[in-house]
């Protein structure tokens, strides 16, 4: 047992190297997803599963009648179904369930770009945003759906997250007294419009010397030291939103969902504010998503075959899905409380498998597979794997099983991220630009990894990541690298059991952070917590 997990174990919300990421995913890690009453079968609404004709308008019709009902499951029965649309799910509580991912498949035969238009990047250039957005079974608010694609269509690229197209579309609810990161309980100004159970953002603003970005980094030397001004597209991220369950009111002392993800210091004018509407409670379930096969693009310019995306979306999730023939696979966009189980990414290779950006927390992804590419790969495209970027924060890749790929960053500095338990093929690169930042923020940890290939790059992270943690990863040597450390001097990074994959105790760091639930060390938030459920 590594002295690692010890420490952990008298620390675990505060600990400066591991994480507390024991309630990340779908209702806090719930390991069963709600069973809503099915209330369509896309087949009555006209769905043919011949694959003859076009069922998108059938099922978009039989999802809008489920969200006009309040919710309920949309039924795709086995067969095939093409669609020469996109799916949109914009309504909270609604189920789109298949027979199975062997048995229900759609058949996407356009492209976002087809079918929504060109989305260039609000950083300039020639790139394709349907390289890194958007999903052919894309989960996102109606209005704030309505808005991004309005939006593309007039050539005015949005920003993707909580607060709008503009990041405006917010107002303040209270402000927040200082607190220390892992608080479960902080003290508000003014309660009057919080109640248990109401999702909220916590929103933290930078100063003019960067301090909040070098809290994320860890603090000391190296992150002072750090040149932040020119690093454009990191500060276009910044304030930092994270969303939020209430738990429990009482008097100004306000009990969180889960623990601070940071410190909420008077510099940085911590407060709890409104958001777009979020969708919630929604989920995919029991089917292939397979694009018509396409060859990969040259590297960001993707047309947009891409797979199931989460979009302002907060405790939704997918299970048993498959994607085939995609130029990107799942990914969350300023999506929060999500799980991905038991989903694969497969055919002739993506861009991205995963990805996960613009300010995406507390998701989980679990039991997932990146299938080899069954065509080699066109000259000029890129390969990353599991993505992470943006400031997203507290999100977990547990169980994998990548057959190609490797732990990507694509700087935006991410940070406090686990990946665990996972078998990896490293043969991918990160990616990212220079004014993103740094590839690393504080508190990522690599637990239990098997390197197939032996490459250490973004797999051993020790001389990479300020304040991380590399534990129970086999031999690796540097080869093929591009990856280097952004910050100078001490990075109070941990190596443990190196040499050694598989027999590290915990074997997963997720899971055993779950079992610590059962312990003394949460009794008193939990208790909290589950009283207001």
């Amino acid at each position: 047992m590594p002295a690692l997990w010890r420490e952990f174990t008298r620390t675990p919300f505060t600990h400066p190297q591991i994480p507390y990421i024991g309630r990340a995913g779908q209702r806090a890690g719930a390991t069963r997803f709600p069973r809503r009453p099915v209330v369509a079968d896309v087949r009555v609404y006209g769905a043919t599963a011949d694959g003859s004709a076009d069922s998108a308008p059938a099922i978009n019709r039989a999802v809008a009648a489920a969200g006009r009902a309040g919710g309920g499951t949309v039924l795709i029965p086995p067969g095939t179904y093409r669609l020469d649309g996109l799916i949109h799910v914009g309504h909270s509580n609604v189920v789109l369930r298949g027979a199975g991912s062997a048995r229900t498949k759609l058949y996407a035969t356009r492209s976002l770009s087809e079918l929504i238009g060109a989305y260039g990047s609000r950083y300039g250039g020639d790139k394709s945003s349907w390289s890194w957005a958007g999903g052919l079974i894309w989960f996102c608010p109606s209005d704030r759906f309505d808005s991004l694609t309005d939006a593309i269509r007039a050539k005015a690229w949005p920003f993707e997250g909580w607060t709008g197209n503009k990041r405006d579309e917010w107002e303040t609810l209270t402000k927040v007294e200082p607190a220390r990161r892992g608080s479960w309980t902080v003290t508000v100004a003014d309660p009057g419009r919080l109640r248990p159970g109401r999702l909220v953002l916590l929103r933290l603003a930078d100063d003019a010397g960067h301090t909040l970005l070098e809290h994320m980094a860890g603090g000391g030397p190296g992150p002072e030291a750090y040149h932040w001004d020119d690093k454009t597209k990191l500060t276009s991220y910044v304030p930092y939103e994270w969303p939020v369950r209430i738990a429990r009111v009482r008097g100004r002392k306000v009990t969180l969902e889960r623990p601070l993800p940071l410190d909420t210091r008077p510099e940085w004018d911590p407060r709890l504010t409104t958001h777009v509407e979020a969708l919630t409670g929604s989920g995919v379930e029991g089917l292939t998503l397979e694009a018509v096969e396409t060859s990969q693009a040259p590297h960001l310019l993707d047309r947009g075959h891409n797979g199931v995306a989460f979009q302002c979306a907060y405790d939704c999730w997918a299970d048993d899905i498959v994607v085939r023939h995609m130029d990107n696979g799942f990914g969350l966009v300023a999506a929060s409380a999500c799980t991905l189980r038991n989903t694969r990414v497969a055919g002739r290779g993506s861009h991205h498998p995963y990805f996960c950006r613009e300010g995406s927390h507390d998701n989980l992804v679990e039991d997932f597979v990146i299938e080899r590419r069954t065509t080699p790969a066109p000259a000029g495209t890129q390969l990353h794997g599991i993505n992470v970027e943006g400031l997203s924060s507290y999100n977990v890749w547990s169980r994998g099983d990548m057959g190609m790929g490797t732990f990507d960053t694509h700087r935006g500095m991410p940070f406090a991220n686990v990946r665990t338990d996972i078998t990896v093929t490293n043969n991918g690169r990160h990616g990212g630009d220079a004014s993103a930042g740094p590839l690393f923020g504080a508190r990522f940890t690599h637990w239990n990894i098997r390197v197939t290939n032996a490459r250490a790059g973004l797999t051993r992270i020790d001389g990479l990541a300020p304040y991380s943690a590399t534990v129970g990863i086999n031999e690796v040597t540097e080869f093929d690298q591009i990856d280097v450390p952004d910050f100078s001097g001490d990075l109070h990074s941990r190596l443990e059991l190196y040499g050694t994959s598989g027999t590290v105790r915990p074997r997963n760091l997720y899971e055993a952070q779950r079992e610590l639930e059962l312990g003394d060390h949460l009794g008193d938030h939990l208790g909290d917590h589950l009283s207001a459920r």
